[in-house]
């Protein structure tokens, strides 16, 4: 995520730069953000996820979303741009601006990187959690083999859960369990490019 030249950005102005470029972006507060530039090992992590995934999603009647897909964030207008998310049943879509975005996502996930792990584990998750069909959040790293995820007891209390190597992990939207090993197939952690 790549910050634009220090412009503060009107809801306008950034709805009119989302119509017209080729790019997307997302906005925070009068910044807006370049949602490109990604790292070779993050956009192997997210294809090993959906691939994995779509097939048992769609078995259980429930669509998966990647990252150029908006969600619509109530307390983070106007939408946010998750790297993967998924909820069971029929998708509903809100359109702001001109723009189709995801109102009722059960499951997100965001793949860590340095520059928006804290943002992602701090104010997105708290944000995240104003859309009422939000009750799985994932967080994997692409720095280590980690993965946290999230599970949503009541309004106020969520299970954390730590998973690593040779560990698997339940997705309760989905009814299905992945491996940790599985979403790193292919990734050599220890190489710069992920190979």
């Amino acid at each position: 995520m790549t910050a634009l030249p220090k412009t503060k950005y009107t809801l306008e102005g950034y709805f009119e730069l989302e119509r017209n470029s080729e790019g997307w972006f997302e906005y925070f507060d009068g910044d807006v953000f370049e949602m490109s530039g990604v790292h070779p090992r993050r956009g192997q992590i997210e294809m090993n996820l959906a691939t994995i995934l779509n097939p048992h999603a769609l078995n259980r009647g429930c669509r998966i979303f990647p990252s150029n897909v908006r969600v619509k964030v109530p307390t983070l207008p106007p939408y946010r741009c998750p790297d993967l998310s998924a909820m069971y049943g029929k998708p509903t879509f809100e359109e702001i601006n001109g723009l189709p975005c995801l109102t009722n996502p059960a499951l997100i996930v965001e793949i860590l990187s340095p520059t928006t792990e804290a943002f992602d584990r701090g104010e997105k998750f708290k944000r995240y959690k104003s859309i009422k069909s939000f009750r799985e959040y994932i967080l994997i790293s692409q720095d280590q083999k980690n993965i946290t995820h999230y599970l949503k007891q009541s309004k106020k209390f969520w299970r954390q859960a730590d998973y690593n190597d040779g560990e698997n992990l339940k997705i309760e939207t989905l009814g299905f369990e992945i491996s940790v090993d599985e979403v790193y197939q292919s990734i050599n952690i220890d190489s710069e490019t992920g190979f």
